[in-house]
């Protein structure tokens, strides 16, 4: 999918996610959405460079940034219009949940793979159905 086709799919699906899912008490307003080409473009500014992103772990499909209210796409691993729902509805998850008990979780020594917070997130994708 092309980075246009992406966003079509989040313009008309995102609304409907928020309706369904509500507001976080965390936070004054839903997230932004924000599509980028890589993790590594995004934080550094950087040109794109493959052989650098193929050597590390973190090449995430989405994140979401507490920090600034922001759920990222990284759109080229947007493949359908599934993963794009799951992507949308694993982060606003994440908008909804606590910022301190995040990182709480992880002090306690939980990582991405048992993180409550992780778990519940993607429990949630099984929803995606509901917004094709």
């Amino acid at each position: 999918m092309n980075k246009d086709s992406v966003q079509n799919i989040i313009s008309k699906i995102y609304p409907r996610i928020e309706k369904y899912y509500g507001y976080s008490k965390y936070h004054e307003c839903t997230p932004y959405i924000e599509l980028h080409h890589n993790i590594y473009v995004r934080i550094t500014g950087d040109d794109y460079d493959q052989d650098i992103l193929s050597e590390t772990e973190c090449n995430p499909d989405a994140e979401y940034d507490r920090n600034d209210n922001t759920i990222v796409i990284y759109w080229p691993k947007m493949i359908d219009t599934e993963t794009i729902i799951k992507s949308l509805i694993h982060e606003y998850q994440h908008y909804l949940q606590s910022p301190s008990w995040f990182k709480r979780y992880y002090n306690m020594g939980y990582d991405y793979d048992n993180h409550p917070y992780e778990i519940k997130a993607k429990e949630e994708e099984k929803n995606w159905i509901l917004f094709k």
